[in-house]
């Protein structure tokens, strides 16, 4: 018993201690530099996208590392729209890897703030998930492949995806794979619509070709969902 609540006191000694460092490594940014917060913000919030991407640019060499940076931070907030970050990217670094940096922020992003959410949610979600009969099917059912579909829909809030996730009993590398598997197709489809959106008179043929696919394959899911879902309620009215 001595050696349980030491593990437990340990576990949570550990986690604050994690939770501390990642508060104080957002916090020294602010004060390493005061104004790089508020402009990242306002740029967002303007959908200025050319002077995001002057922004970056103005860091030379680290301005991978810079926009990496904010795009986990968007992620970890979870209510900020990443899409002006991805489309920077992918005008940027080009397509091939501003695909690949938004993709591997994104994930982190979402991975931290599904942790965070579990230390400081933790007993809160336990307790809800036990008195409530919804919540406690979703944590029942919930696995890396709902995870994985609900990361590759394309514009879907993060931080509402990540907050059913960490209300459940998922362990954490079910929630890292399929964030890591579903937010692949989502993010290579913003960085490259956002890109051939500003490039238009270029690219204007493969856009629409994108737009018509993507279009197609929603339809065939949302299809496919709908004719299973009858057949399920078919199956239980036979059954009654």
């Amino acid at each position: 018993m001595r050696r349980r609540n030491w593990d437990e006191k340990g576990e949570r000694r550990f986690r604050l201690i994690l939770l501390a460092v990642l508060v104080l490594s957002l916090a020294s940014i602010h004060l390493i530099a005061p104004g790089f917060y508020p402009t990242i913000l306002q740029l967002i919030r303007d959908q200025d996208l050319d002077g995001l991407i002057a922004y970056l640019r103005s860091f030379g060499i680290w301005a991978v590392f810079v926009s990496f940076f904010i795009d986990v931070v968007i992620n970890i907030v979870g209510f900020l729209p990443s899409i002006f970050i991805s489309t920077a990217n992918g005008l940027i670094f080009g397509l091939f890897w501003g695909t690949i940096i938004s993709w591997l922020a994104e994930t982190t992003g979402v991975v931290i703030s599904f942790w965070a959410m579990r230390v400081l949610f933790r007993t809160m979600a336990m307790h809800l998930i036990e008195k409530s009969k919804t919540l406690s099917k979703l944590d029942q059912y919930e696995s890396w492949q709902a995870v994985a579909v609900a990361r590759a829909i394309p514009y879907m809030p993060n931080g509402l995806v990540t907050a059913v996730s960490a209300l459940s009993s998922m362990p954490f590398e079910r929630h890292l794979w399929g964030s890591l598997i579903g937010k692949l197709p989502s993010v290579a489809l913003e960085v490259c619509v956002g890109h051939d959106i500003v490039n238009m008179g270029e690219h204007a043929e493969r856009l629409t070709v994108i737009v018509l696919l993507v279009a197609a394959v929603y339809g065939a899911v949302w299809w496919y969902g709908r004719k299973k879902k009858k057949a399920a309620e078919a199956r239980k009215e036979e059954r009654q």
